[in-house]
């Protein structure tokens, strides 16, 4: 009898070795860098949606590698790197600098950072990393230090869904001393003539991707289970309302909700409205709250999918649940490649490279939680550049 971790056909191999590579890719990349230590147990089990058993086994997996060591009373640290040998007195030490902050290191954005260190690696361009954690006076902490540092561009990911002026905000960018490239932000509300660069996700692509594949496997009544004051929760739920509307879905009262937080009571209150509005279908923005979601389902006793079908947004920890979810999966390594190939070309032109407005659309992923095979998955991906 197989185990729950191995039991799901999409799900290969135990579920704390995908953990391990998750932790694994965020050391390698950079995300935690050698000697630094990594967030709490709970805090890092809630991030990814795992239990604490299973992140145990991945950081264990990890230290008898020798990437982590775990130091009793203290916590599991990133192991230092050895002391590098010493460098000739006459080599070069003029290297240019790249600021890259985003507000997480630990949930969506560090494979966003993977494609931007990728493509600054390539090009010999040092990398200074920072984490708003989602806050305004780090924020503004953080980007005063980069200044400090003496950086030469910024690739930069502002909170603006927390500021009262975010178009101002944006405007006041203009005034920085170097260049600059939004990543997964964008001006909310630019005059024709706005000169800010950006690269994003085109979001309300994705979820119409979602919408279509799910209307393709019968469902007419499909729910939507929203956040707010997230990055990126108000161009999801408009592209939900905008797909729902193009591909006939028969919206119950309800059945499209969004709050802040999605606790227990509310995702319990919810599975259970839908089932009683006959809703088969819902999309829902965030790993952690259809993961959620599903469980919440086959407590009510809903067979996942043949009764209730569930695909997500974000896919950063979708493959890891009981039910593997089919999810929206935003192409960020690509953004950050390309925001960082932006910027080189700003640097290089002395900031007289024309601006771009660069959407790049996701795929869709599909997993065991909508019931289509393995093989039935949406891989379209288009760039609409606008200069």
């Amino acid at each position: 009898m197989k185990s729950a971790e191995e039991k799901d056909s999409f799900l290969q191999g135990p579920k704390y070795l995908h953990v391990a590579k998750r932790l694994r890719a965020n050391v390698e990349n950079g995300l935690w860098a050698p000697g630094t230590q990594l967030p709490v147990e709970r805090e890092l089990a809630d991030t990814l949606a795992v239990s604490v058993n299973t992140l145990r086994r991945a950081v264990g997996q990890l230290v008898a590698e020798g990437i982590v060591q775990r130091r009793q009373g203290a916590g599991t640290f990133v192991a230092p790197e050895p002391a590098p040998p010493a460098e000739p007195e006459s080599a070069p030490t003029g290297r240019r600098l790249v600021g890259v902050l985003v507000p997480s290191t630990t949930y969506y954005y560090p494979r966003v950072v993977e494609g931007i260190q990728r493509v600054l690696r390539d090009a010999g361009v040092g990398v200074v990393l920072a984490s708003s954690k989602y806050e305004l006076d780090v924020e503004q902490d953080e980007l005063q230090a980069m200044r400090d540092s003496g950086v030469q561009g910024l690739l930069f990911v502002p909170n603006l869904h927390l500021m009262s002026d975010p178009q101002g905000y944006v405007d006041g960018l203009r005034e920085l001393p170097l260049p600059y490239v939004l990543v997964e932000r964008r001006p909310p509300a630019p005059e024709p003539d706005d000169p800010t660069s950006w690269v994003g996700t085109d979001h309300a692509g994705g979820v119409c991707l979602a919408v279509r594949h799910l209307r393709g496997l019968g469902h007419r009544r499909i729910g939507h289970l929203g956040r707010l004051r997230t990055g990126t929760a108000e161009h999801v739920a408009r592209g939900f309302d905008d797909a729902a509307a193009l591909l006939g879905v028969d919206v119950v009262d309800g059945a499209v909700a969004h709050r802040e937080v999605w606790g227990a009571a509310e995702i319990t209150a919810y599975v259970r409205h839908c089932a009683e509005a006959g809703v088969t279908a819902v999309f829902c923005h965030g790993d952690r709250d259809a993961a959620a979601l599903v469980v919440e389902a086959r407590r009510q006793g809903l067979a996942v999918p043949r009764d209730f079908a569930v695909v997500a947004y974000d896919d950063e920890v979708a493959e890891v649940g009981d039910v593997p979810l089919t999810a929206v999966s935003p192409p960020k390594s690509e953004v950050g490649a390309l925001a960082a190939q932006l910027l080189l070309g700003l640097l290089d032109s002395g900031g007289d490279a024309p601006s771009h407005r660069v959407e790049i659309q996701p795929r869709l992923v599909v997993r065991a939680s909508c019931g289509a095979g393995r093989g039935v998955a949406s891989s379209s991906r288009t760039a609409a550049i606008r200069v």
